[in-house]
Parts: structure tokens; C-alpha cells; sequence
């Protein structure tokens, strides 16, 4: 197979002590994993983090920690500051503005940076331009010909549609190969297909992260007290799994694809990376070194 699969992980900070065991594993036992797929980014914020979005970030590692390993992995590390209600007053935020330092300081790899709003978009380009963005999925495009604006938008390396758009191949297939390098498919999403408020759960993350008063977003999906399952997101028509990545998203030209989870388990993404990355022959092997390692908290 000629083109590889590229995997945009979640968890950056989140699952520091996962990725601490995982990558060892991955880099010395390579031949354990699919050779058509590669790591593209991890990505996350820790606690705390004014200018994140998308998912309440959690995990009390020190960043510095973080950028250490990906450094050492040759990983690219994307902050996730997708928040979409930030006003100029935010912008001054000593703890995001020491990320965006520190993480930019990395010459090894290129860092990214998701992100929603634009305002914050010309702030970091102007004091860190060191970093490459990527389109945030917060965003909730669903209509096809807004998203290509968006993906031809010279400001983004990457897109993250909507999940819903994932299976509209006959148009993804009528894209430029320029256009298509910038797609970035949301493969895992559990969220009902039906959904009307993803965008107004998306904002009451972003009040939450902003310290604002608000109350949990209360979902109305079918199921949706269940939380996230991993053999419910494949039931749903906009599920991509390593068949649909290899047979034909790969064959029609789009390599990027990024796997949900931040504001799961350990043990889910665990499974994740299993799923997405490992040979079906070795999954016990690698599922045995991570869940037999007594630092780990899987649950």
C-alpha cells in the first residue's frame, strides 16, 4: 500500500501516563502495528485551560512533561483551544499564553493548534508563528459547500468536518488532491446522527472552561444516558473503521483522521488504539504491557 493513515489521538494531556506506556511499545515493537498507519498528532489541555473547547480538558501532568515526550517520539502536540465565546479580554490569559510559548519552542516537530475562534486565530499568528491550525469540528459545519470554504481557507493545514459529512463520497471525491491533504475525517463520533444541539453542548463546554455559571448541557439523544460506547459509535452510518480507511478513504486520496475521546477513559482509548492501530494477532499482547503496569489508572 502505497499512501499511509495518519492518526490524530486524543488526549495530549489528558492521557499522559497512557501515551507514556503506549509509544515505548509502539516504537520498539513497530511490527505489532498496521504498517499503512502513523501517528500524526496528539491532542489535548490540561485542566484549567480558558481557551479550550470541545471537551472540559482533565490531567494534572506538567506540560513540560508533555512536550518531552513528544519530543522524544518525534510527535506532533496540538493544543486545543477551540473555546468559541472568547472576547479580546481572554486573549491575555498568562496560563495559555505559557503554552503557546513553551509548546512553540519545540524545532524537533511542528506543533498545531485546533482552534474555533478567529479572533484567537490572528492572536497566535501574530505572537506565536511558529504553530500550523487545524479547523475545529466545534465548529459544526454540516453544509458540504461551507465546509470546502472552509478547507480552502489559507489560514488551516487541517479541517475536522462535521461528522455527518463523513460518508458524502461522492462529493469528497470531486475535491482537488490539494484540497482533499487538508481533510481531516472525525472517525469514532458517538453523538446521534439526528442531533440539533451539538452546538449549544459545544458552548456550554466553552462557558464552563471560561468559569462561567451555567448548567450541564442536557442532551435529548436516544441513549445518551448510556455515555459513550465504542460498539454504538460503530453501529452509526457515519462510523469509519480501518476497512472504510483502507478500502476507500486511502484509495480515493485522503490519508488524515482523527479519534475522538478526550473526555473518556483510559481504557477506552486503550481499546481505541487497539481497534485503529494494532494487528488483531497482537492486540493481547499490547493490551497485556499496558494493563499490567501498576502506574497506569486505566479506570
Amino acid at each position: 500500500m502505497g499512501k499511509k493513515a495518519y492518526y490524530h489521538l486524543p488526549g495530549l494531556f489528558e492521557f499522559y501516563d497512557l501515551y507514556r506506556l503506549f509509544l515505548p511499545l509502539y516504537r520498539e515493537h513497530r511490527d505489532y502495528f498496521y504498517d499503512w498507519c502513523e501517528i500524526g498528532s496528539i491532542y489535548g489541555a490540561p485542566a484549567d485551560c480558558l481557551w479550550g473547547g470541545g471537551r472540559v480538558g482533565f490531567g494534572d501532568c506538567k506540560p513540560e512533561d508533555v512536550l518531552k515526550l513528544m519530543q522524544e517520539y518525534g510527535i506532533s502536540a496540538r493544543l486545543t483551544f477551540s473555546n468559541s465565546l472568547l472576547l479580546k479580554e481572554h486573549l491575555n490569559d498568562k496560563k495559555c499564553n505559557q503554552l503557546c510559548a513553551m509548546f512553540a519552542s519545540d524545532a524537533k516537530v511542528k506543533n498545531g493548534i485546533i482552534i474555533y475562534s478567529d479572533l484567537l486565530l490572528e492572536y497566535i499568528k501574530k505572537n506565536y508563528p511558529e504553530y500550523y491550525f487545524v479547523s475545529s469540528t466545534t465548529k459544526v459545519i454540516t453544509d458540504f459547500s461551507q465546509c470546502v470554504k472552509e478547507i480552502e481557507r489559507e489560514d488551516f493545514s487541517y479541517v475536522v468536518p462535521d461528522f455527518r459529512l463523513n460518508n458524502r463520497m461522492e462529493q469528497w471525491q470531486m475535491l482537488s488532491q490539494e484540497q482533499k491533504n487538508k481533510v481531516e475525517f472525525l472517525c469514532n463520533e458517538c453523538c446521534y446522527i439526528g442531533c440539533v444541539d451539538r452546538k449549544a453542548c459545544y458552548e456550554a463546554v466553552s462557558r464552563k472552561s471560561l468559569g462561567l455559571k451555567t448548567t450541564e448541557h442536557d442532551c435529548k439523544a436516544p441513549d445518551a444516558k448510556k455515555g459513550y460506547l465504542f460498539s454504538k459509535a460503530m453501529e452509526s452510518t457515519a462510523f469509519i473503521g480501518i476497512s472504510d480507511i483502507v478500502n476507500t478513504y486511502l484509495p480515493l486520496g485522503f490519508s488524515q483522521f482523527k479519534i475522538e475521546g478526550r473526555g473518556l477513559g483510559s481504557a477506552v482509548i486503550l481499546e481505541f488504539l487497539l481497534y485503529y492501530m494494532t494487528k488483531s494477532e497482537y492486540q493481547l499482547k499490547v493490551r497485556e504491557a499496558i494493563y499490567l503496569d501498576n502506574m497506569l489508572d486505566l479506570f
